[in-house]
């Protein structure tokens, strides 16, 4: 019988969702669930190495969080940047969509810009007569759940320490929790993917195989690709890194990576049931119910003990999602 999206649903008390970081980023609690067992214990972030080994790798994602969010000069257009083909071209989504027809233009800092294709799914492709700086004109987009418009401390905390690779729309929030100190005592490797606008988007279908992902860009070096193939077992940094993983191991047919520069687009969705061929262990915050993240992490510590786990969150009072705490699952 098929998976229902209904059956990732938990009840979740509004309060235990986080819209401020904590001052410390290693202050995080961390739930660590043991798959085999069904053991959840509950511990600190800063635990974290009393779990790894010598021959454990953490793979991270090093993508970084753009001010994608602008509004024309007359503030009657709201733009979502959701990529730049050239320097003078977005992809974007705008709201209201009627007002940003073929032909349309607006005004960002001064700067004009034309929609010159309007998509199939209603995104806009705007020509801009020279580009738009978005670290003056931009602003985050927060998740919708955090209830506010985004602040000054967000710039440095809705970013992880290791952020280099500049195209994510959104965090990868699993590593929001690292400090420089704690990330140099451990053995680790970077990729690249930059999180999209589809992270946001619920599931609408009531079957789960019918969902459809969005498609996401990554790059992961013939080093990195080295350094996985080599480790006694992977820890993936996120849903963002577990993504990537399997993808380019289901394309190699083995349990392990082609030792060469991968690049490209993604769209693998990881729900039950999934055999996991690269991925040993998995880092990552608490999601959204009938989510497609709660999805990939159903799918690798079974939906029952996640559920479990998400049920002691709730009574043990976990703070939840982007500026949440996390869970670690070996």
């Amino acid at each position: 019988m098929s998976l229902r999206t209904k059956d990732f649903y938990y009840e979740l008390p509004e309060e235990l969702i986080a819209d401020r970081p904590l001052a410390d980023r290693s202050a995080s609690r961390m739930m660590v669930v043991h798959r085999q067992s069904g053991l959840i214990e509950h511990r600190m972030f800063r635990d974290l190495p009393d779990y790894l080994t010598a021959d454990d790798l953490l793979v991270l994602n090093d993508t970084k969080v753009i001010a994608a969010r602008v509004f024309s000069d007359d503030e009657g257009i709201e733009l979502l940047c959701l990529d730049r083909p050239t320097e003078t071209q977005w992809r974007c989504l705008v709201r209201p969509g009627k007002k940003m027809k073929l032909g349309r233009k607006v005004s960002v800092g001064g700067i004009e810009g034309e929609v010159i294709e309007v998509f199939e799914n209603g995104d806009r492709l705007v020509q801009w007569d020279c580009p738009v700086d978005l670290n003056e004109h931009g602003r985050l987009a927060l998740p919708h759940y955090m209830g506010r418009e985004d602040e000054e401390v967000d710039r440095e905390r809705y970013q992880t320490v290791y952020a280099r690779e500049e195209g994510a729309i959104a965090a990868p929030t699993a590593g929001l929790h690292f400090t420089p100190e704690l990330l140099e005592k451990l053995r680790h490797a970077f990729l690249t993917l930059h999180v999209g606008v589809g992270t946001f988007r619920p599931v609408s279908v009531e079957n789960v195989e019918d969902h459809r992902m969005h498609s996401e860009r990554y790059y992961l070096s013939a080093q990195t690709a080295k350094q996985v193939n080599q480790a006694g077992r992977v820890v993936a940094v996120g849903t963002t890194v577990t993504r990537v993983l399997e993808s380019l191991a289901g394309r190699s047919g083995e349990k392990r990576l082609s030792e060469c520069e991968h690049s490209g687009e993604t769209d693998i969705f990881l729900h039950p049931p999934h055999e996991f061929e690269v991925v040993g262990a998995l880092q990552t915050n608490f999601h959204l119910p009938e989510s497609t993240l709660i999805m990939l992490v159903s799918a690798f510590a079974g939906r029952e003990l996640t559920l479990e786990a998400y049920a002691k969150a709730v009574e043990k009072r976990y703070r939840f999602f982007s500026y949440g705490d996390c869970m670690l699952l070996v």
